[in-house]
């Protein structure tokens, strides 16, 4: 059998590098792009991201910067991080062009739509940190807070928290997507799923309590989602796997072979 050379051989590796090159570079410079254009606004990015807590704090309380460098740099890592979020869905498209050539055209079907609704997903739990979450537990903060001690928050540690809230809330809102691919794909089925609520129902409550704030109402607030997030994944996968199902019966022929049937007279 004749080998081929070497050259042609690494050609396909050499290829999907290069692809894999052109698209991260394609990712940097939309991200760069973004930044460049958000930078101008950046404290005003800041204050519109700090909102929540500012309208809790005490009469006369304002937020402070403790690090020397604090009031440009901690306003600089925001403007980075909201690029990289609203360049998100550039960055599932450029991951999209290149793991599609390897898909079917069923699979494909079906990947363009959870490609969408992880996007909406994610920033649908952002807003539900910013505009639900924040408030009450901001509000709960200022509500404990010891008499004589004044409520004013480092920006530095502000950013850091609900860069970590935003990340947390936008992650679980995926729940759905990853719960209907465990089913597609045939690693779980529905029924095992549904004996498995009560475990999931405490995994998600562990998992509010990994990634929220020592309290009870933000990890409450994290878990209760997370759990109706999962119900609905486990209701949409059971729906196409069903019509899946359905769509194999009806397109292979079942066999009418009778092996005891008597020969034709």
């Amino acid at each position: 059998m004749n080998r081929l050379p070497d050259s042609a051989q690494e050609m396909p590796l050499v290829s999907h590098l290069t692809e894999l090159r052109t698209r991260l570079l394609r990712i940097v410079g939309a991200v760069l792009l973004l930044f460049a254009g958000l930078f101008y606004f950046s404290q005003e990015i800041y204050a519109l991201v700090a909102a929540p807590l500012r309208a809790y704090l005490p009469i006369g309380a304002t937020m402070i910067a403790t690090g020397v460098a604090s009031p440009f740099l901690t306003p600089f890592k925001l403007t980075m991080m909201v690029a990289v979020f609203l360049s998100m869905p550039i960055i599932l498209h450029q991951v999209w062009g290149f793991i599609a050539p390897g898909l079917y055209q069923h699979e494909k079907l079906i990947a363009v739509p959870l490609l969408i609704s992880s996007i909406l997903l994610f920033y649908g739990g952002m807003a539900f940190a910013y505009f639900v979450v924040f408030p009450i537990m901001f509000g709960f903060f200022a509500s404990v807070t010891p008499e004589g001690v004044a409520m004013m928050t480092d920006i530095g540690e502000y950013l850091d928290f609900v860069l970590t809230l935003f990340f947390a809330f936008g992650v679980a809102f995926e729940i759905p997507v990853a719960t209907f691919l465990l089913i597609w794909v045939g690693i779980v089925d529905v029924a095992s799923l549904r004996k498995s609520r009560p475990y999931v129902v405490v995994g998600c409550f562990a998992v509010g309590m990994l990634l929220t704030p020592p309290d009870v109402l933000s990890q409450t607030l994290l878990a209760v989602p997370m759990w109706l997030l999962f119900e609905t994944g486990v209701f949409f996968g059971g729906l196409v796997k069903k019509r899946d199902t359905e769509q194999r019966e009806v397109i292979e022929p079942e066999s009418e072979v009778q092996p005891n049937a008597p020969p034709y007279p």
